[in-house]
């Protein structure tokens, strides 16, 4: 039995790793170039959903300034109890203004909701989707209007780099990207023929007519992750979509706490097993083969047994360094990975559990439930 769970990991390591898309690598990439920050950013409005922002929307809104002229920008104020609406006022941001939002309506989560009333207001050919904790690199607007534009795209996102700073952001955050791109493999995501659709929700740069066509949010509207719907949905338009990496669009969100990133986690990891004890189960076998068994079986196996472990252990650390390599991290923390996955297994059930116990999502202070 030993011979053959380790076989089996060794065999499932080896095609993860020969994958013609190869997921692992970090090819897909844009970095923002500093003289587009001249650019011409009339036809761009900016909307930023702010639910409690007041630590780090003032930063946001500072990072726009270095992005080009014409630039229209538009906050839209849920419902926040702190001086988030404050200091948007406060701004010296040209084109900036500022909606508060009407009361959530049954049925919508309440970032889908906010986008949705910034939506309304556009009257530019190009809409840029930013949560209110996204830092802009200069020129960093100008380069994805630039990538859109030179590749006829519909639609480009960019993956914003996290914080690793706390020891628990530098040993869960970069697995974070890292299982994102495992299972939304950006370069089928990337790819037109296929039906893998995938953004990152913090930086979304689209064309309105590609948004209201499909119905802006209102076709989403309770989505948990809805990043990846919205990429979804505009991709079975037949509209042309693109993800990658970056270092100009950082997120200042901190996490320092492992009970941060837990919620974090937890908030959509359910959702993304769309709700299925089947797959659950399924995702728990394959971590627990995959990440776990080559450890034990360094420790427990002899023979063929041990050099697949052995095998299974070496892929899975070489897989992982290059995310950490392109955020510059220590290449010792990919040793860590066995005891990452198990932790990102547990945050899994842990999103399991909160389901079953009627809560379908949890965030800033509101809770959706289960239908």
């Amino acid at each position: 039995m030993s011979l053959y769970l380790a076989f089996l990991a060794a065999f499932i390591w080896l095609i993860s790793f020969l994958l013609p898309w190869q997921p692992w690598r970090t090819r897909e990439e844009l970095s923002a170039e500093p003289h587009h920050s001249q650019a011409d950013l009339s036809d761009v409005t900016v909307i930023i959903p702010a639910r409690d922002e007041a630590q780090v929307i003032g930063t946001t809104l500072a990072a726009l300034e270095n992005q080009g002229w014409g630039l229209t920008v538009i906050v839209v104020n849920d419902e926040s109890s702190d001086d988030t609406a404050k200091i948007v006022q406060q701004s010296t941001l040209s084109g900036l203004s500022l909606i508060n939002s009407e009361k959530l309506p049954e049925g919508w989560t309440g970032k889908l909701w906010a986008q949705h009333q910034g939506i309304e207001k556009v009257n530019t050919p190009l809409t840029l989707l930013l949560d209110a904790d996204i830092k802009l690199s200069e020129g960093m607007i100008g380069t994805l209007k630039h990538k859109l534009q030179t590749e006829q795209l519909h639609f480009v996102s960019l993956m914003a780099k996290l914080r690793f700073s706390s020891f628990w952001e530098k040993l869960l955050m970069p697995a974070f990207i890292y299982f994102f791109k495992m299972i939304y493999p950006f370069a089928l995501a990337n790819h037109p023929k296929s039906k893998v659709a995938a953004a990152a929700g913090g930086c979304i740069l689209v064309e309105t007519a590609v948004l209201k066509q499909i119905g802006a949010m209102e076709v989403l509207k309770d989505a948990v992750i809805d990043d990846c719907t919205l990429a979804k949905t505009v991709k079975q338009e037949g509209c042309k979509t693109w993800i990658g990496l970056t270092h100009g669009v950082s997120s200042q969100r901190p996490c320092v706490e492992l009970s941060e990133i837990w919620n974090m986690v937890a908030r959509t990891a359910y959702t993304q097993l769309r709700y299925s004890v089947t797959l659950l189960l399924l995702c728990t076998f394959l971590m627990l083969l995959m990440y776990c068994l080559p450890v034990l079986g360094i420790f427990y196996f002899q023979g063929t047994a041990w050099i697949l472990s052995l095998s299974s252990l070496a892929m899975m650390i070489i897989m992982y360094r290059p995310t950490l390599r392109f955020y510059s991290l220590n290449s010792a923390w990919s040793f860590a990975m066995p005891v990452i996955a198990g932790l990102y297994l547990l945050m899994t059930w842990s999103s399991a559990i909160r389901y079953w116990k009627g809560v379908r999502s949890e965030w800033k202070g509101r809770i959706y439930k289960t239908d």
